[in-house]
């Protein structure tokens, strides 16, 4: 693989370690927050905490904003601009954040860091796909998840370093503001990448500036030009109606598709895991400072089998990586429900909790961005994305708007004790594998011309 182009992806991908820190960073800040403003109060008669809604949710409907929104400025702006504008969100979430004087303008900067990490879920993919060719998409794609759970894992290390040098009411700030330095390196960063060259063609250029920015991509002149007439041929025979495209029935299945994976992703219950984590350990009999330490070691464990899938995403295929990851989404969630529900060690649950998060970054963690990127033809790629991002955040929003209401349930078969959340989330699993058994295509090693036609129909 040429360095250029695993360097340029990785540029882009840093979007990525963005989302990962600002999804995550909030987990430490939820306790302190809860005790500081005292917000963990019902609304009304409503089975919804303030708490709930505008401090943890806010920054995930502020991602299903920038998810469903995000594919305009992907497709009219370009995908270089939108890159650039969404680090700029992300240092404003971050330093707004960590200054805010009440709840109402911490969840206002919340959701837009949200809005930031729907918007990169949809250009980021998008334009590393764009840029790869069949035999290494899967990989340089996944290059963006990978950065997502190294995001992941440093907001936890960080949480857990800030909360040893700083005291509880001003630890939070640390923690959240810290996402501005490397919100700032980024921006600075993805100034220096190219265009995509299919976006260029989609947009009219002519084929000297597509061939430029192939040149800065490392692809030698001959391929370059092959790649060019592929790409014009494949436009001219798209519909000229975005509406019409992408709604009218004509792209049905990867519509459906990329619903269902979507979907799926979230009903794992693998957000309700990142941000309650130091809550759902403590719920285990781990102490406050040791469920934080723990909550390392899933970042730890997320990243180490990220890897494991990148390396088999393009060799076993997106398929095969989705029995592996349904399998031990399953096994993992429903063990987990067992030792809440018996009172088993915390030790034991602690265990099968990462083999959850191993089993998320082998399956799905792999190959959402992936294969949601890879499914839709060139004209309707930025708004087929927001489409299957903006049902993954819709879920997560909600996942997360209602899970503090079982967390801190009273009465039922709750009683504060969360076993019937992953019983459910496991139940989910055994759907999905259905689901990937009868209903999911394998994409490894086509290139995005020929997915179009294979996907629609077409010969």
């Amino acid at each position: 693989m040429d360095k250029r182009i695993l360097r340029i992806s990785l540029t882009a991908a840093l979007a990525g370690f963005l989302f990962g820190f600002d999804t995550v960073v909030i987990s430490g800040a939820n306790q302190p927050i809860k005790e500081l403003w005292g917000t963990n109060w019902f609304l009304g008669d409503s089975i919804f905490t303030f708490h709930g809604i505008f401090i943890m949710s806010m920054a995930l409907w502020g991602t299903v904003f920038g998810s469903l929104f995000g594919g305009i400025p992907t497709d009219k702006l370009g995908r270089k601009k939108t890159l650039f504008w969404i680090g700029v969100l992300y240092f404003i979430s971050a330093i707004g954040s960590a200054f805010s004087p009440e709840a109402y303008s911490f969840s206002f900067f919340r959701f837009i860091g949200g809005v930031g990490v729907g918007a990169s879920s949809v250009a980021a993919p998008i334009y590393i796909s764009e840029i790869s060719n069949a035999n290494n998409r899967g990989r340089l794609t996944a290059t963006y998840q990978f950065n997502i759970v190294f995001g992941i894992l440093i907001a936890f290390i960080s949480n857990y370093l800030i909360g040893i040098f700083f005291s509880a009411d001003v630890s939070w700030r640390w923690m959240l503001g810290m996402e501005g330095l490397p919100a700032l390196i980024y921006t600075v960063m993805v100034l220096k990448i190219p265009n995509s060259p299919r976006w260029l063609l989609m947009k009219g250029q002519d084929d000297t500036t597509a061939l430029s920015a192939f040149s800065l991509l490392g692809v030698e002149s001959e391929e370059a030009a092959k790649r060019i007439v592929e790409i014009k041929d494949a436009l001219l025979k798209s519909a000229t109606t975005v509406k019409e495209k992408l709604f009218s029935g004509k792209y049905k299945k990867p519509l459906l598709l990329a619903f269902f994976l979507a979907f799926f992703n979230q009903l794992s219950g693998i957000n309700f895991v990142l941000y309650y984590a130091p809550e759902i350990l403590e719920r285990a009999g781990l102490a406050s400072g040791e469920s934080l330490f723990s909550s390392i070691s899933i970042g730890v464990i997320n990243l180490i089998f990220t890897f494991v899938g990148i390396s088999l995403i393009d060799k076993l295929g997106r398929k095969q990586l989705m029995y592996i990851g349904s399998l031990g989404y399953i096994i993992s969630l429903a063990v987990v429900g067992w030792c809440f529900y018996s009172g088993a060690s915390s030790l034991i649950l602690l265990i099968f909790i990462l083999v959850f998060i191993a089993s998320h970054a082998v399956g799905q963690g792999a190959v959402i961005w992936v294969f949601i990127s890879e499914i839709f033809p060139n004209k309707v790629r930025a708004y087929g994305q927001s489409w299957g991002t903006g049902v993954h955040w819709v879920f997560a929003a909600l996942i997360t708007l209602l899970t503090p209401t079982f967390l801190d349930a009273e009465i039922g078969i709750f009683k504060e004790n969360p076993w019937p959340i992953f019983i459910f989330f496991s139940g989910m699993m055994v759907l999905q594998l259905l689901w990937v058994l009868f209903a999911m295509p394998e994409t490894k090693g086509i290139s995005l011309e020929d997915l179009a036609k294979k996907l629609s129909g077409k010969k």
